[in-house]
């Protein structure tokens, strides 16, 4: 039996939504079912919010996911910008839309590779090799490494 999971990375006003088919059988490899990048429309912010979170729960309810895993804020290496409080609005909303229609996990980068593997996560994230013998299925993008990297570390879970 597999389930249907979701890695989940927003980065400014852009959240890469990687959907995957995940084997009981940890040997398995996982299959990438679809890779895309949902932005965040314009105008009035409430409303395109609004839309955001409705698209995430309609996502969630359509594929049949049984857990959605966001990659959680990081510390900013200087001041706090406009741009890091807007992504963290965006991830906020996108937590609490799928939080209201499936498990939801947040993980970090730093938590990551600290308990999956041997490596850092962007160690990972570059390894050709690594990604052939993880994943199948649907083309992934390289910039969706890390969302599909969110499925693979919380595969146990």
């Amino acid at each position: 039996m597999s389930k249907h999971r979701v890695g989940i990375v927003v980065v400014g006003e852009r959240v890469t939504v990687v959907l995957a088919e995940v084997p009981d059988d940890e040997t398995d490899h996982i299959i990438i079912l679809s890779d895309s990048s949902w932005t965040i429309q314009q105008g009035d912010r409430g409303e395109a919010l609004s839309v955001l979170h409705q698209r995430c729960q309609n996502f969630c309810e359509q594929h049949k996911v049984e857990m959605v895993v966001v990659k959680a804020s990081a510390l900013p290496q200087s001041g706090v910008r406009l741009a890091v409080l807007e992504s963290a609005e965006v991830r906020g909303v996108v937590i609490a839309a799928v939080a209201s229609r499936t498990k939801v996990k947040i993980l970090s980068k730093a938590v990551i590779s600290r308990t999956y593997g041997e490596r850092k996560v962007d160690e990972y994230l570059k390894d050709n090799s690594f990604w052939d013998d993880k994943i199948t299925g649907a083309k992934l993008k390289i910039a969706s490494r890390e969302a599909a990297m969110l499925i693979i570390a919380s595969r146990a879970d």
